[in-house]
């Protein structure tokens, strides 16, 4: 199908018989020969990416006393160690502080003061060090120090109440005894 020619002076280039500029070369692309079209597989070529027959096979064994060279642990100029790269700062959790070791302890003796009552006021002496410590030093475990002072107060107070609960027991029943029982002999 052809176009009719443009009403007019006016002349269309494309209507034109002549072209302008002769055809494109169809095996040239961008002025580069276009690479042949693959053919068949030939299965008894030689694979072009197996390594060649004269390499040494990396992954053998080398015998360290035969004195071969063994790979440099230091890495080339311009290149990464290998491994796993350095952390960059701000990606990731921050390291949490150091535990202080006496908020520990003091924590420890606090909650053994439930069965024994004698630990518990220790605990809580420890727990004050132990708050001082961290103020100064900037470890961690305010609030297991914290804890142990809480807990170590409390027992102690428990402790003292049963002391006097059971001195004042101890009085009463020596105040109301019987002292003619002894006379009676």
């Amino acid at each position: 199908m052809t176009n009719p020619p443009p009403p007019g002076n006016w002349s269309d280039p494309t209507w034109a018989a002549q072209p302008s500029s002769p055809a494109p070369d169809p095996t040239l692309v961008a002025g580069q020969p276009v690479p042949a079209q693959a053919g068949p597989v030939d299965p008894y070529a030689p694979d072009p990416y197996a390594p060649a027959p004269y390499a040494p096979d990396p992954y053998a064994p080398v015998d360290p006393y035969a004195g071969a060279k063994q790979p440099a642990t230091q890495p080339m100029p311009g290149y990464a160690p290998p491994g796993y790269p350095p952390q960059y700062p701000g990606y990731g959790y921050p390291q949490p502080p150091k535990t202080n070791g006496l908020a520990i302890a003091a924590f420890v003796l606090a909650l053994i003061g439930f069965t024994s009552c004698i630990t518990a006021p220790i605990g809580a002496i420890l727990g004050h060090v132990a708050q001082k410590q961290i103020r100064l030093s900037g470890e961690g475990g305010a609030g297991m120090a914290k804890a142990a002072i809480i807990v170590g107060w409390i027992l102690t107070g428990f402790l003292v109440l049963v002391i006097a609960i059971y001195a004042a027991a101890i009085i009463y029943a020596i105040a109301t005894s019987d002292n003619n029982s002894s006379s009676s002999y």
